[in-house]
């Protein structure tokens, strides 16, 4: 998610109109504002004399000079922002506050009565020194000048204010995202809080019971089940694993179970080396394969195989859990904390990678299904805070 402070900033004063911010900014649309925004300056000039000198004649015919002095000033004014913005790029954005204020009040000091005097010099030919040394030009420029400084003053604590709601919006917004990646998480610590105890018992009972006849396939299952708790370890610690790490837990969870199932489980993990160091949040495809077996395969007398595959599709990484079992049998037993739904699959995808990744169940041919996930290539799985 983009930080909460990087709000982009005004960069011309119509903006504050929603109308204004649909279009993207370039410098020909800023120019072009200028121009609507001096148009509208020069006719509120000409409504205040109308108003206030109620001389409707003198301001009809006064009008289009001003119209044409207040485009002049606003493009003084925009040149000269223009050119600050560029030369005060580089600075620390604390140290352009009182240069950009200094260099506005001496803007607008001198592209008022600077706007005036060509005004006056292109629509009656008036001599610009003529027109600065007016007592009553330059009062009536200290207005425009003051009128203008209080108006943008007014235009800029708008904007201030507009920006810090959208501050605390994308705040809001980020914590509420936040939110939900913890509550995902909080339930994936749930699922693992059941599945390990109950997958615990069952792998020590067949130790035990393993110990007197078999004493080596005892010793191995212990050895598996040693690696899975080492590596389940690992990765719940991890805020993102990859998915060479993820299958070599995999693999230790079903060696343990095979030893279980002898040959009602079979196994492979079909990984290309390019894809082995993609990341990939922690426990995501473990839960998916548990849910393969318990509804799979342990319904099934025979048993069957599952396949764990991945392979770049477009701009996405296809990561496919396969089994041979029972397929889509709603009379399969449901064991207690036996798998995760598919739904939340989804849903925590969704606080991971947005919209950006999907889960499809597909049936396989003869028998069996496909938990095919479709993850963004070039995207990582947004951070999720580690438990403590």
């Amino acid at each position: 998610m983009k930080n909460s402070t990087d709000i982009p900033t005004l960069s011309h004063p119509l903006e504050l109109i929603p109308l204004f911010r649909r279009w993207p900014r370039s410098a020909r649309r800023d120019m072009l504002y200028t121009v609507i925004w001096s148009t509208g300056m020069g006719l509120m000039f000409a409504s205040v004399e109308i108003v206030v000198l109620r001389q409707n004649a003198l301001a009809a015919q006064n009008i289009w000079p001003l119209l044409l002095i207040s485009n002049l000033i606003g493009a003084m004014i925009h040149a000269g922002t223009v050119l600050s913005n560029r030369f005060l790029h580089g600075w620390p954005r604390r140290a352009r506050g009182l240069p950009r204020v200094l260099f506005s009040m001496l803007l607008m000091g001198v592209s008022v009565p600077l706007g005036i005097a060509l005004g006056n010099l292109i629509w009656r030919g008036t001599s610009p020194l003529r027109v600065l040394s007016n007592r009553s030009v330059l009062a009536e420029a200290l207005v425009i000048g003051a009128s203008l400084a209080v108006l943008l003053y007014l235009v800029r604590l708008a904007a201030d204010r507009r920006a810090a709601r959208a501050v605390e919006e994308a705040r809001q917004k980020e914590f509420l995202a936040s939110s939900a990646r913890m509550l995902a998480e909080a339930r994936l610590r749930a699922l693992q809080a059941q599945i390990e105890p109950h997958f615990l018992y069952n792998t020590l009972a067949n130790v035990v019971s393993l110990i007197g006849p078999q004493p080596a396939q005892a010793q191995h299952m212990l050895e598996r089940f040693i690696d899975y708790l080492r590596a389940s370890l690992a990765a719940s610690r991890s805020e993102q694993v990859t998915l060479g790490s993820e299958s070599k837990l995999i693999a230790s969870y079903l060696d343990v179970l095979a030893v279980r199932m002898g040959d009602r489980l079979r196994y492979r993990i079909e990984l290309p080396d390019e894809l082995r160091q993609f990341p990939i949040a922690p426990m995501l495809l473990q839960p998916v394969v548990e849910n393969a077996i318990a509804h799979g395969l342990e319904p099934k007398v025979e048993g069957g195989e599952i396949v764990l595959s991945a392979r770049v599709e477009g701009g996405h990484v296809a990561v496919r859990i396969s089994d041979t079992g029972v397929g889509l049998n709603e009379a399969a037993p449901r064991k207690p904390g036996g798998g995760v739904g598919l739904s939340n699959l989804r849903e925590r995808l969704r606080s991971l990678y947005g919209t950006n990744a999907k889960v499809e169940l597909l049936e396989n041919q003869p028998c069996g299904m496909t938990v095919r996930l479709m993850l963004p290539l070039n995207a990582s799985p947004t951070s999720i805070p580690s438990a403590p």
